[in-house]
């Protein structure tokens, strides 16, 4: 059976080690992200196929691409087993529609004041990721916008959030996910037990409260 999570995601991105991505989901993570693109975090297929292999059946493993050729992402998808792809760069509509082919579920990242919004809404994707203007940098932004539009595809909420900041984001924004890299590292591409473990729990009471509310 795939991972089929459409709510309460809460991934932990930026995975480089077994120990971190098994750590992630003890601690009650339900998708583990794994960067394809150019970054400290950069992990190859092969290396990623010994996680995933490894993660229950139920976590959502995601391969994050950045401007990607297509056949660059199907070998990837096909050598590291991963269950879903996270598009980061300028991908178009239709390019959606062709990842969405070879993969169950694709994420794509939007800059939170895009105009392309509304266009990604109407697309394949399985999901919104909302970022700042620098996808994948960490950097602190406003959701703000997202309480201006109505949206169809799930959101999950990406950049900057921290254990202090993302149960407030969830509860006012609504949001179906949460998605941290750096905001739980003690180095680039180490993940601190105690932050996942905080950041987790405090996603957990804000997807409850939101529920209450």
């Amino acid at each position: 059976m795939v991972a089929d999570v459409r709510d309460n995601m809460i991934k932990i991105c930026g995975i480089t080690s077994e120990s971190d991505a098994l750590g992630a989901i003890a601690q009650g993570s339900n998708a583990i992200g794994f960067v394809f693109a150019p970054s400290p975090r950069q992990m190859s297929a092969d290396r990623v196929s010994e996680i995933v292999r490894r993660l229950p059946r139920d976590v959502l493993s995601v391969g994050v691409f950045r401007n990607a050729e297509l056949h660059d992402i199907e070998r990837a998808v096909k050598e590291s087993k991963i269950s879903a792809v996270q598009l980061h760069g300028h991908e178009s509509v239709s390019d959606v529609a062709r990842v969405k082919t070879i993969v169950p579920t694709v994420i794509k990242a939007i800059v939170c004041e895009t105009e392309l919004m509304q266009e990604f809404d109407e697309s394949e994707a399985d999901f919104l990721l909302v970022d700042g203007e620098n996808p994948g940098s960490g950097e602190i932004h406003d959701f703000e916008p997202l309480e201006r539009v109505t949206l169809l595809t799930p959101t999950i909420a990406a950049g900057g959030l921290t254990p202090l900041t993302v149960s407030a984001v969830i509860r006012r924004y609504r949001v179906s996910g949460v998605d941290v890299s750096s905001g739980v590292e003690s180095a680039p591409g180490v993940k601190d037990p105690v932050l996942v473990a905080q950041f987790v729990q405090a996603a957990r009471d804000g997807f409850g409260q939101q529920l209450r509310s």
